[in-house]
């Protein structure tokens, strides 16, 4: 992989890298289940409820790497001086809340 100065880089522990992996293939294999719901004319409400639950999904996720986040790079990049984090969090935070 070729470095890239503008792009950061986190390195997860195998722990938590595994637990947002299995996360994520969880919701992989709802995503799944809902395209053969669609594609067996399931009823239109049974079809919602199930992306209602992938969505609960994706925002447990967000809040699990947020948290993360904010744990250790926000941390150490202002214990290191570096304050821009500040604004890429805000701008981070005002597009997930949309």
């Amino acid at each position: 992989m070729e470095y890239c100065e503008h792009c950061k880089m986190k390195h997860r522990s195998t722990e938590e890298a595994k637990a947002l992996v299995n996360r994520l293939s969880r919701i992989e294999g709802q995503v799944r289940g809902v395209k053969g719901m669609v594609e067996n004319d399931v009823y239109c409400t049974d079809i919602l409820v199930q992306v209602s639950a992938i969505t609960a999904a994706l925002n447990a996720f967000n809040k699990e790497l947020l948290a993360s986040h904010i744990r250790t790079c926000v941390t150490e990049d202002i214990k290191n001086g570096d304050y821009n984090t500040i604004e890429e969090l805000v701008a981070t935070l005002q597009k997930l809340m949309k």
